[in-house]
Formats: structure tokens, sequence, C-alpha cells
């Protein structure tokens, strides 16, 4: 598999996800919702491991890295989820573009990245004021729980960029399968935990959109979404994957006008032109480094 080929869908599969997200929670709530996925995904994961002759060891390092990304799984979608009952789709993907910042910043101080050059900052700052263009002329139509809703997902990218960069730190060569199948091994019990002791009741009705959601979520979101993004976090810098977190809020608008008739005004378009050049700007500081080393 090419990276340019997992890049590219990551940002397809991380564009879809924030609306099926809150469609899987029509009905049977959030934690039932999140805890199908997360079953679904490990059932297919361990399926496919065993289908496909994948090696899945279990020494000392590749143990550390299961446990970081479950956690970053459990916690970061658990937020996530939460969140997701207070505010629009959309804005999740605006609070996961902060992602770079926070990722740079662990990256910065746990892997020696050189996060923070002045090409970059103006890269992400520039992304980010796309975002803010984009979404700021909606933000007074967010309702009276909008600030949990925005914390716990702040809380969620958070937990996501420190799983990332403790599986790049750890930097175990494991396939990106075996990866995305112990993270979803250590996550998914700790998620039906979850509901066992917060809800357990299960749906006497399940709506087809959400039922729907739960399976594109368990096999696309987590177990194609999750296999690309630890191929791609194998060869690309922590902080160059957390810039997919730039596109996809314009990618998951675009979507939602298409199949929920959501509004696209001049502003989505502006701050579509903003966020293009800050990832020119990123790139352009980056390309060169990267000649240089012949990567």
């Amino acid at each position: 598999m090419s990276v340019p080929a997992a890049y590219i869908g990551i940002i397809i599969i991380w564009s879809t996800t924030p609306l099926a997200i809150k469609w899987s929670s029509e009905g049977p709530g959030f934690l039932f919702g999140v805890t199908g996925r997360m079953l679904l995904g490990a059932l297919i994961c361990l399926a496919l491991v065993r289908l496909l002759g994948v090696a899945m060891p279990w020494h000392r390092a590749a143990r550390r890295t299961y446990l970081a990304a479950g956690i970053g799984i459990y916690g970061a979608m658990l937020c996530v989820y939460w969140g997701a009952q207070f505010i629009p789709s959309g804005l999740i993907s605006v609070l996961f573009g902060l992602t770079p910042l926070v990722t740079g910043v662990l990256a910065m101080a746990w892997l020696g990245e050189r996060s923070f050059t002045p090409a970059k900052v103006a890269g992400m700052s520039a992304g980010l004021a796309g975002l803010v263009i984009i979404f700021g002329a909606d933000s007074a139509s967010y309702g009276p729980l909008a600030v949990q809703g925005i914390v716990a997902v702040l809380l969620s990218v958070t937990l996501h960029s420190i799983s990332s960069v403790c599986v790049k730190r750890i930097g175990t060569e494991l396939p990106a399968l075996a990866v995305a199948a112990g993270g979803l091994l250590v996550a998914a019990p700790l998620y039906l935990a979850t509901w066992w002791l917060f809800d357990g009741a299960m749906p006497r009705a399940l709506p087809s959109r959400a039922a729907l959601s739960i399976v594109y979520l368990g096999l696309v979101g987590s177990v194609i979404g999750f296999v690309l993004y630890y191929y791609a976090l194998k060869y690309l810098s922590a902080g160059k994957l957390a810039l997919i977190t730039l596109m996809t809020p314009v990618t998951a608008l675009l979507l939602g006008r298409v199949f929920n008739d959501e509004r696209i005004g001049q502003e989505v378009w502006v701050g579509t032109a903003v966020i293009l050049l800050g990832l020119a700007l990123y790139q352009r500081e980056a390309a060169p480094r990267a000649a240089a080393s012949g990567d």
C-alpha cells in the first residue's frame, strides 16, 4: 500500500465519521452506539488477522503499543461520542482541527520533531483561521450545553494526540492491522464495561439509520480507518499526519450538504481557500527538509 493512498483514505473516512457518530446514537444512545461500533470492529480485526495470517506479537514493546493505541481509542472516542450529543458534527471537525497544534507540542517534547518552525506555525495558524471562518458564523446557534460538548471534544483531541505520539515514540515495527487489532482488544472490553455500568439496557428498537451507521463505523471507521492510520503513522511524522484534521472539516461539510441538506455559504469557500493556503505554507517548509534527507 502506498502512503499517499492511505493518507487519502484516512481523509475520506474521517470526513464521514462525525455525521455517522451522530446518526449511530439516534435511539439507542451514545454508549450503545460506540460500544457496538468497537465490539464489531474488534471482531472484524481479529478475523482479518487470522484470515490473512498477520503476525501479532505479544512481546513487551508490542503490548505497550497496543495499550497506547487502545487507551487513545477508548478515551478519545468516548469523549467525542459524549460531546456529539450537544454540538453539530461540523463543529466536531473544527475542534479536531486543533490536533496538529496539540500533536506538534507533544511531538516536539517527546519525539524531538521540529514542529514549530515559523513556516509551520504560519501554516497551522492559517488552517485554524480557515476553520473559524467556515463555522464561526454559526456559533450563536449552538445549544446551552454546547460548552460541555466543546470541552469533551477538546479532551478527545488531547487524548488522541497523546496516543498517536506514544505509539510513534515506542516505534515498534508492527503490521498496521496488528496495531489496530491490539488497540481494539484493549478498548472494546473497556467500552463494554462502561456501557454495562452506566446503561446496560438493550434498545427495544434500533432505527435503520443508527444500525447502518454503527456497522459503517465498526467496519470502515474502526477497522479500515485505524489500519490506514497506523500504517501511515509508521512512515509519516506525527505532526504531518495530524494535518489531516485541517482538511476533513471542509470535506465533512461538503458531504453534509449533499447527504444531509446542510447549508454551504460564502464563508465556506473563503475558509477553504485559507485552509489550502495554510497547508501549502506547511508543506513548503517541510518539502526541502525531506528532499535534503533523501525521503
